[in-house]
């Protein structure tokens, strides 16, 4: 920067900074874990400063209502599935007080204490409230004790997750959302789930454990669309074992509850509620809607800095260096572990700035995995074989049943399952992954490895799995490759 250029950066930071309250090097809108991760990269090992602004529980959604709490539940009930299901164990009695209270200890009885101490401990300040961008590099918070403008230095991150879609149809009936269902405290008789995606599809999985009679009214063909059809087909038909009604191919189009009323998180939100789809009349006593999401960027300020939602959410490198977006906010993949990793990088891009050196460079492949903890448990990774496919790549698939495994087939005793490969038959390389089986979740992230790395599957077959595991799956899978790959 030359001297000119940089007295005139110094006058205009003097002169907002005297109309601000704070001064900060960062400031972080929203204080989820992609919050948090971008405010610790951006300041650690140096003496940086750091806002994290939050008018909700610090720790944002997936400590409380997500991916904590979801999972606190769903485990007890897959490790009692599974001992049914293996000779010389009864099957544990489901004991649903105890069950809400480990719920409860996950997601810290909603207290978020531990949270603002780890914050603290890392050097990040919080301030309680709403932050609106006002100007460049300045945020206004609206809290408990008024109004504060504070002004970052290096940059502001917009990281206020998501909001839940809730169609007009049901704007009268007081529908539960996802916190609802996870945070569940009466579990209802009959519950009527619109969507066929990851969140429908765990909880009816956790519901229906609970005992919930439970109806998924899915608009499309399929579960999971996002997802290889054969891990969805094999989800559908575990949820019909389970007693789960699925309609697919099902539209709601009116509902009536004459006496919907906010009860409070979890609980039955008033009288029994009627929905009117395309294939009849659907009776249930509570009705979560869970059809996707929607980026928190409404009443962020961006109009202030002459910014539009299409402009973070389509045009991200257009947006002025001092302002970047992530996890939810950002529109990408709303999955926690990506938020994070996008906030790291970052996170570290804003240090580098500081610092006046390159940011650490990303390698040119980073697919986005996922772990779906429905029965059985799906992980995947990179591009489906469709996806590939409609990419361009010259595909070749790999596919084995779960049963393929030793090591597998010991985890029980009805086992049901399958892992697909997709391979870029001219790199050699692989390009998706999916495991469909118990403890899939843990087998995805050597498949992210190995397409981070771009590494030959004639080098991976020289990674010898350990018998007898479920990782021999990944032996099996190279070995029906075609012989000029391996």
């Amino acid at each position: 920067m030359d001297a000119e250029n940089a007295a005139a950066e110094s006058a205009t930071t003097e002169s907002v900074t005297t109309e601000s309250d704070t001064t900060v090097d960062v400031v972080v809108i929203g204080g989820g874990p992609a919050g948090e991760n971008a405010a610790q990269y951006a300041i650690e090992g140096s003496d940086r400063t750091a806002l994290i602004v939050e008018g909700e529980l610090l720790g944002g959604e997936c400590s409380y209502y997500a991916c904590m709490p979801s999972k606190a539940l769903l485990r007890p009930l897959e490790v009692a599935d599974v001992a049914a299901h293996l000779p010389g164990l009864a099957r544990p009695t489901l004991d649903r007080d105890a069950l809400l209270a480990r719920r409860d200890t996950w997601v810290s009885h909603y207290d978020d204490a531990g949270q603002v101490s780890w914050a603290q401990s890392a050097g990040i300040e919080v301030m309680r409230g709403h932050g609106r961008l006002v100007g460049e590099r300045r945020v206004t918070v609206s809290g408990p004790e008024g109004e504060h403008t504070v002004y970052a230095r290096e940059a502001v991150v917009l990281a206020g997750g998501s909001s839940a879609t809730v169609p007009e149809v049901y704007a009268n009936a007081c529908p539960w959302g996802s916190r609802d269902a996870t945070g569940v405290v009466d579990v209802p008789g009959r519950l009527a789930i619109v969507g066929g995606g990851v969140v429908a599809c765990e909880a009816a999985t956790w519901m229906a454990g609970l005992g919930s009679a439970v109806t998924l009214i899915v608009r499309g063909k399929r579960l999971l669309p996002k997802l290889e059809a054969f891990a969805a087909d094999l989800v559908l038909d575990s949820l019909r074992d389970a007693g789960v009604t699925v309609l697919l191919e099902t539209t709601v189009t009116e509902v009536v509850r004459p006496d919907a009323e906010d009860t409070g998180l979890g609980r039955v939100h008033g009288g029994p509620v009627e929905l009117t789809t395309s294939g009849g009349t659907i009776r249930a006593d509570e009705v979560l809607v869970a059809v996707g999401r929607h980026p928190r960027l409404g009443d962020v300020g961006l109009d202030a800095v002459g910014l539009t939602e299409d402009d973070v959410l389509q045009r991200p490198d257009a947006l002025p260096v001092w302002l970047h977006a992530v996890g939810d906010a950002s529109g990408e993949a709303p999955l926690t572990h990506w938020g994070k990793y996008r906030a790291r990088v970052v996170g570290e891009a804003i240090a580098a700035r500081a610092e006046g050196r390159e940011p650490l460079p990303s390698p040119p492949v980073v697919p986005v995995p996922q772990a779906v903890f429905t029965n059985p448990q799906i992980g995947s990774v990179g591009q489906t074989e469709q996806q590939a496919r409609d990419a361009g790549v010259e595909v070749v698939v790999a596919s084995v049943p779960f049963s393929a495994a030793a090591g597998a087939g010991l985890l029980r005793d009805d086992l049901v399952g399958e892992a697909r490969l997709v391979v870029d038959r001219r790199a050699g390389t692989l390009v998706g992954a999916t495991f469909v089986g118990p403890e899939a979740g843990e087998l995805v992230h050597a498949a992210t490895i190995a397409i981070v790395g771009q590494v030959p599957v004639s080098v991976l077959r020289h990674a010898v799995p350990s018998y007898p595991t479920a990782s021999e799956l990944w032996l099996r899978l190279l070995e029906s490759l075609p012989r000029e790959l391996r």
